[in-house]
């Protein structure tokens, strides 16, 4: 097993752990948990399954991502920045 190049932390103190997600230009904005946080990437969980394209845009307080979706099982999602 290798050695994970960015260590994976909960995100803590006053950060919040909602984020929102935009899959198209113009679409409504939706919402989601934010499991772990890492700087090349994150874990994502919805209420109920969901299908994501490929790529798309998360709002994480004050910050903007883009993100391309590299796994999906059942209600998490994990994606890379």
């Amino acid at each position: 097993m290798h050695p994970r190049r960015f260590a994976r932390v909960r995100p803590s103190g006053c950060v919040s752990s909602v984020v929102k997600l935009q899959l198209e230009p113009k679409a409504p904005l939706i919402e989601c948990r934010l499991v772990d946080y890492s700087a090349g990437g994150a874990c994502l969980e919805f209420a109920k399954p969901i299908q994501l394209p490929e790529r798309f845009e998360m709002f994480h307080g004050n910050t903007r991502k883009r993100c391309r979706r590299v796994w999906s099982r059942g209600v998490r999602v994990g994606v890379s920045f």
